[in-house]
């Protein structure tokens, strides 16, 4: 089965656009970053050092130093598909993400985004 496009897109070629919806709703980068952060466990070092390489979706969650167990309390549907029901586990990983953004650029408290 042939690999879903955006696995092969660059991170950081979307990264702008995860900035661009947080901040045309009154937030920060730096919540995106702290997003970012908290699913992946990437450093903000580390982090920056995967936009810089330019790092593909796929390589960039199969690097992670530590993906959250939290993730999983994300619910809801993105694109038209509940989250939760995502079999696979990049796209999975890809679809918690634009969610947490969504959660993010719809006024949600960051307590409840990173799900304390």
């Amino acid at each position: 089965m042939p690999k879903h496009k955006i696995y092969t897109m660059s991170f950081a070629s979307v990264y702008p656009h995860y900035v661009k919806k947080a901040e045309k709703k009154g937030r920060t980068k730096a919540e995106v970053d702290e997003i970012i952060r908290w699913l992946s466990g990437y450093s903000q070092e580390e982090f920056e050092s995967q936009l810089e390489k330019k790092t593909d979706f796929e390589t960039f969650f199969a690097e992670a130093p530590q993906m959250n167990p939290s993730r999983t309390l994300i619910k809801g549907v993105i694109c038209g598909v509940r989250v939760e029901d995502i079999d696979e586990p990049t796209m999975q990983e890809i679809r918690y993400l634009d969610k947490l953004i969504d959660e993010l650029a719809k006024g949600k408290a960051m307590e409840k985004i990173l799900r304390k």
